[in-house]
């Protein structure tokens, strides 16, 4: 069978399905289990309405559980035993990771993206949102610097390097640098400075998304309020950070976090460019190395990475209901 036929298949039988299910759900609700006659008619539709929205949810809950809940929960079982899956060892895989320096080098690099790459992208982006929109050419230069955003990260990466290679002829990092008279050199073996060469990838990529979602944000600011700071005597510096920035800190935050998600699952481009090597591991390449020689150590890993990120989802969810109170 062919791959489109099958694509028309699924989207029907998948469609149809959920279409099927929703009837089907409704006209039991609404005429078998709580029926709008008799004498109990009032109290029967106060049942259905406040089941039905279950019924609705109910696939996906499924969905989730089977494709979410379920692996987390096996891959913490697993997680608990040897390399083959055969003896339970208890919390030894987790006890080893604790030992091991190369995992501890791994969780402190994540720690450095964090704390570098969603802080610098969202400034980046907070600060070109602004300037482009006082800018007659803005539309222009914001689609030039949103175009990183289509490319992947391993072809992100793969550009990067032509630009770190450290043939003079090639690199525009050691171009450069021979121009001013120095000598050519790697800049990914640098101990660790290459973790910051490797940053700016991923900051040149992001830095598109808080532009565009910031930017949507400063034009939601009411004019009133900037009018009255200007006429109050404030500078553009001061309207900027006194008046713009507060009124949106909601948007900005929620723009760190999801970059923050973004950066603790990162992976490819540290394996394009270095493979971890140099002092350039984080957690996921880490979990890597162990993927196809040692399962257990490897769900852990995965298991640590989940408990990472479980923080600052909750937390970005949080920052939603608020902003949406």
């Amino acid at each position: 069978m062919s791959p489109i036929l099958q694509g028309l298949i699924t989207i029907v039988v998948g469609v149809g399905g959920c279409l099927g299910y929703f009837w089907l759900s409704n006209l039991l609700v609404d005429r078998v289990i709580f029926p709008a006659r008799g004498p109990r008619i009032a109290q029967n539709i106060r049942r259905a309405n406040a089941i039905r929205p279950w019924l609705f949810l109910l696939p996906a809950m499924l969905a989730l559980g089977l494709y979410l809940v379920y692996p987390v929960i096996g891959s913490f079982i697993r997680s608990l035993y040897n390399r083959s899956g055969t003896e339970f060892i208890g919390l030894d895989n987790y006890s080893r990771l604790a030992r091991s320096e190369d995992f501890r080098t791994a969780f402190l690099n994540n720690f450095l993206w964090v704390l570098v790459v969603p802080a610098a992208s969202t400034f980046l982006g907070l600060v070109v949102a602004q300037l482009t929109d006082r800018l007659r050419w803005g539309s222009v230069a914001k689609s030039l610097i949103f175009m990183p955003m289509a490319i992947s990260f391993v072809g992100a990466s793969l550009i990067w390097k032509f630009v770190y290679t450290q043939d003079p002829d090639i690199g525009l990092l050691n171009a450069i640098r021979v121009g001013l008279g120095a000598a050519p050199l790697d800049p990914l073996q640098l101990p660790f400075w290459n973790n910051f060469f490797l940053m700016v990838i991923l900051i040149w990529i992001q830095t598109g998304f808080a532009m565009v979602i910031l930017s949507a944000a400063l034009r939601g600011i009411p004019e009133e309020t900037i009018e009255a700071a200007i006429l109050d005597g404030a500078n553009p510096f001061q309207v900027f950070f006194r008046i713009k920035v507060p009124q949106i800190m909601g948007t900005i935050v929620v723009v760190w976090t999801t970059i923050t998600i973004l950066v603790l699952k990162v992976f490819d481009i540290v394996y394009t460019m270095t493979g971890g090597n140099y002092g350039t591991e984080i957690l996921p390449s880490y979990m890597m190395t162990f993927m196809f020689r040692d399962d257990g150590v490897a769900t852990a890993v995965a298991f640590v990475i989940m408990l990472v990120v479980l923080p600052v989802m909750v937390w970005n969810i949080r920052q939603a209901h608020k902003e949406m109170r």
